[in-house]
């Protein structure tokens, strides 16, 4: 779904992802630079406790923009085999927002981390 730039709320961003389940904030960590200088390649690194067994693993780790005009910025499929529910990648934002990392689990249930992420867009001004 488009964003029109606005700030979306946290149940706008999950709303169309979670259609209703249990969405609960614990177990997800977000690390990335508070202060960005440049969006177009955020470092970041989610983290969700899972056991990652058979029966209780993480299926799906969506990474969501408060305000970028695509609001999903990723979605990883996980199971058992990853033997950890972490990834490590780099996302673009449109200037300052809350970023979430919405896991889904096994038994259907939902978890979020949410960071702030400042981005000052200095570094993007040439000035030639």
């Amino acid at each position: 779904r488009m964003n029109s730039g606005r700030l979306m709320t946290l149940e706008d961003m999950v709303r169309p992802i979670v259609k209703g389940a249990p969405v609960v904030k614990k177990e997800v960590t977000i690390e990335a630079p508070l202060l960005a200088d440049n969006g177009s390649l955020v470092p970041i690194q989610i983290q969700v406790q899972s056991p990652m067994s058979a029966q209780d693993h993480v299926t799906h780790l969506y990474l969501l923009s408060q305000r970028n005009p695509v609001t999903r910025m990723a979605v990883f499929h996980m199971g058992p085999w990853n033997g950890r529910a972490e990834i490590n990648t780099r996302v673009r934002l449109a200037g300052t927002q809350a970023v979430v990392a919405l896991a889904r689990l096994s038994s259907g249930e939902f978890r979020y981390g949410m960071m702030d992420i400042i981005v000052t867009e200095s570094a993007c001004v040439d000035a030639s």
